[in-house]
Order: structure tokens, then sequence, then C-alpha cells
């Protein structure tokens, strides 16, 4: 697997390679270089393997088709924002009033500016993260009001979670970017949030991050906060912050989005243009059709930025999700939305951009099995379909309600395993250890061969939380569950967290920024 940034740290569980060594002490080595080097993780993954192509071209065709004739038929209503409508009349759009058509062709010629890859750079360069191509980038869940751990339970958000969410990102080394509102710090108002929690990623953190989206003025102050760091000149260069942008499904754009939209564009940043449909609410049941309507929607997100800047970084996204009917409640982590991300990866590489889909999604109340089942059936998805950008890797938990420290790091274990998956299969003279057979021969074991003496700390992958000792020794050790040993784990990481440097002056020059934008305005509660 190639990477970029700093190296890897998995390590290889053959204890039985130390010779003559109790086997506690191998493992108490082990973890000492991982407590060494619990940063060193790569700045983002370069897969080694394909994503999985599961339609055919005619297929592939009669979705495109029914995307087309939805745009040309039914369109797409465009809410509060005369601006985003300008650009699209003037583009050739038809339609009458709010609402606009599209011809077949017109939004594909439109995207043809879009680069298909891009870096997001990072505050220390050797974190900034690839997005495109064969490139994946892991980023924490996105937007959830409540809090949980297995000691309060769960609870709304506040800025102290907040950080402890990022700093927690921070240490990670299977996480590449910071995300954006990892939480809802509801103990700041609505409309003052946005600057507290960019800061908080800058100060806390020194990964790529999101910005706020919820107004376009505050999409604003946050691409000024990125100027403050990164430096005028650089922001106009390079993409150094993006909104995740959401669409109003069905088939509705809303101004605070494409106002959020437009900002981001105009100042060279990037966008993730997201629909949220919910099988049976806000799109059919029928998987084929959600993925019409779906690409129908991002396309038209991600021309609005071509619209206003040519070359503006975007990025193709998706969030596909079930229903239980006879409830009508969400369900996620379920098969249907999962085999749909396949379809939607193939779809976004015909239109020759970045993909953002699925994640550790599941509906489970607790870190529980159904939390992990679910959530490697989506994340697994994501990884298969060729996402780029894959929000959502940790903490999902309560269908995106709350934000799980013990979920937290569970997936970010569950995302070091997936570093070793889309490594592959090495096929050199080493990994074939014929030295190896010639060594050992028949009927004998290859413990203590030189083989194996030569790659056991580096040929499996190693969990941090995974319990495999014999029933006993479990239980001597207290018998605990994958979540007690989580919930040791994120308060570990916390207290071992020591901030990246900030330059002084530029911190300065945030805070006064903050203080004076925060005077501004009256607080606002929503």
């Amino acid at each position: 697997m190639a990477v970029a940034g700093l190296a890897p740290t998995s390590r290889g569980t053959n204890e039985a390679a130390d010779a003559g060594t109790p086997r506690r002490g191998a493992r108490d080595r082990r973890r000492d270089r991982r407590a060494a080097a619990k940063l060193s993780g790569p700045a983002y993954v370069t897969r080694a393997i394909p994503p999985y192509e599961i339609l055919d071209e005619e297929r592939l065709l009669r979705i495109e088709a029914a995307a087309d004739r939805i745009l040309a038929e039914v369109g797409i209503e465009f809410r509060g924002d005369d601006e985003a409508l300008r650009l699209f009349r003037q583009a050739g759009a038809g339609g009458e009033g709010i609402t606009c058509t599209f011809e077949p062709g017109m939004l594909r010629e439109i995207l043809r500016t879009a680069p298909a890859e891009f870096t997001q750079h990072a505050r220390n360069p050797a974190r900034s993260v690839k997005i495109g191509g064969p490139h994946m980038a892991f980023a924490p869940a996105y937007g959830s009001p409540f809090v949980m751990d297995l000691d309060r339970g769960r609870r709304y958000g506040t800025l102290e979670d907040f950080e402890n969410f990022v700093k927690l990102a921070y240490m990670a080394p299977w996480l590449h970017h910071s995300g954006g509102t990892v939480c809802e710090p509801t103990d700041i108002p609505v409309n003052k949030r946005h600057l507290d929690m960019v800061f908080s990623h800058l100060k806390y953190s020194d990964k790529a991050f999101l910005g706020s989206i919820t107004a376009p003025e505050r999409a604003e102050d946050n691409i000024e906060m990125a100027r403050i760091v990164f430096g005028a000149e650089r922001v106009e260069r390079d993409c150094v912050i993006m909104g995740n942008v959401n669409v109003n499904s069905p088939l509705v754009w809303d101004g605070t989005m494409t106002g959020a939209i437009r900002a981001y564009a105009a100042a060279n940043q990037g966008s993730v243009i997201v629909p949220f449909i919910l099988g049976g609410a806000m799109g059919p049941v029928t998987t084929a059709g959600a993925i019409a309507q779906a690409l129908a929607e991002t396309m038209v997100g991600c021309a609005l930025t071509q619209l206003v800047r040519p070359g503006a970084p975007v990025i193709f996204g998706n969030f596909l999700s079930s229903m239980a009917l006879r409830s009508g409640s969400p369900t996620f982590g379920t098969p249907e939305p999962a085999v749909g991300s396949l379809v939607v990866g193939q779809l976004a590489r015909r239109l020759n951009l970045p993909l953002r889909c699925a994640g550790s999604f599941t509906t489970s109340k607790l870190p529980d099995a159904q939390a992990m089942q679910e959530s490697a059936m989506s994340m697994l998805s994501a990884v298969q379909s060729g996402a780029n950008f894959l929000l959502h890797s940790a903490g999902f938990l309560d269908g995106l309600l709350s934000m799980s420290y013990e979920k937290f790091v569970l997936d970010v274990d569950q995302c070091g395993a997936l570093h070793s998956y889309l490594a592959g299969v090495a096929v050199d003279d080493n990994a074939l250890a014929l030295d190896a057979f010639a060594e050992v021969g028949p009927g004998n074991h290859f413990f203590g061969c030189a083989h194996t003496m030569a790659n056991y700390e580096t040929c499996f992958w190693d969990s941090e939380l995974a319990d495999n000792d014999p029933f006993e020794t479990w239980e001597d050790a207290g018998g605990k569950d994958a979540a007690t040993r989580a919930n040791a784990r994120w308060k570990a990481m916390l207290a071992d967290y020591q901030a990246p440097p900030l330059d002084v002056a530029v911190e300065a020059e945030l805070t006064d920024f903050i203080a004076r934008r925060k005077a501004a305005m009256e607080d606002a509660w929503y």
C-alpha cells in the first residue's frame, strides 16, 4: 500500500517469534512501540485494490437516462437564492419561476472543468490529503446533537465534547481528516458556534478539516479564519477548507446550502455535495430510483460550483438510507443502501469526480454487536465503491443522533484494519516465501524460521482493542467486553494528548477575529 506523509504503525501478532520471551513481554514491547509512534499514521491511503464494478454498461445507462428525465421533465427547485437561479438560467437551464430544468448532457458539460483529483492542504503539510483517483481519506462522523459514553450516558453535546473528539481524531493514526461538526456544541449559540468549532480544529489538530455550511456568512467567517492561518494568497491558490452541503431532497436546493456552495467555490475552496435520501420518505423505496434521484440532485450541486468558479474543487457525495416501513423509523447500515453505494461509485467515476460515500452507519443505541455489524456492512461498501472521502468513518451511533466515545475508538480500530485490507496482496519474492519452505521442509512449523523472524512485526494487522487471549486469560483479566475496553482506550488517548504547535501570533489573530465577530451579533439559539 502506497501512503503519503508519515509511516503507518501496524504490527504483527506472532508472539511466538520472540523465542524464549514471555508472551506478555512481547506484547508490552509492541505497545511501547505504538505509544512512541501513535500519531504516525499515513496522511491518506492509496488503494492497491480496485473498486467493485457491480453494474454493466446497459444498466448504468438506464440509471443515467432516468436521472436525465428527472432533470428535464420534473426539474430542481432553487428556494431563496436568486443568484443560483441566475447562474443556471445564464448557462441554459429551462423551467419557470424557481424551477430549473436541464437538457440531457448540459450538466455533464459544465462538470468537465471540475478537477478529478485535488489536495486539501492541512496546517501540517505532512498531513495534507489527496482526494480523488485511488486516494482515500477517513474522517469522523458529522452532525450529531447528542454525545454518549458508558459513564454518563446520552446527553447534549458541548464544546468540551467537541474539543475532545477533535483531539481523539488528531490522536487516531487511522483517521486522516479532522472532520467538521463532529458533534453539535449546544452550549454555544447557533450563530456563533461555527467560530468555536473551526478554532478547535485549528488549535487542537493539524489535520485537514471542514468548515460551516449553516449560513453563507458563517461559511465566509470560516474561510476568513483559514486565510488568517494559511495566508490569503495560499487560500486563493489551494484548497485548505471544505464544506459538506446537503440537498433538501427530493429535488430542492435551499438557499442556505447553495449560498454556502457559492461562498466556498468563489474562494476556490472545496464543496462536498450530498443528497440525503431516506428511501420511502425523501426518495423512492427502490434502490435504482433513489440512485437516479441522487445522481440528478448531486450533478446540479456540483455544477453550481463550476458556474461560480470553473476548476473549484468539488466532491460528488451520496447518502442513501432505508426505512423500517412499518414504523417509519430510519435504518442505517442495511444491505440495500450498501449495494447502492457501489453503483454510485461507478456513476461518480463516469463523471470523473471524486466520491464521498457511506461510512460507519448504524441505528444501534449502544456500541454493541448491532452497531459494529451495521457499520462494517456500510463501511466496506464505501471502501469497495471507490470512495475518496469517507465522512462518518468513526463515532456514528443512534442513527447519527449520537456521537459515541466508545464507538469512535472501535471504528478507528476498524479503519486501521481497512488500511491493511486496501493494501491488497503482495506477490514478490518475500511474500511467496520460497526460502521459508526450503528452510522448514515438510511436517515442521514456521514459528522460528528466518522468514517469520524477518516479517512477524508487520505481517498481520494488530488490533488495538480486540482480545485474542485464551478464555481463561481473558476471564482472569476481568472479562471485559469490547465497549469496556474502548472506554478505557479513549480516556487513555485524551490523557496522552498533546496539542500540535500553533504560531502564537496566528492564534492571537484568530481569537481576536472570533471576539470581534461574536461581539457584532446577538446570541441566537435556533
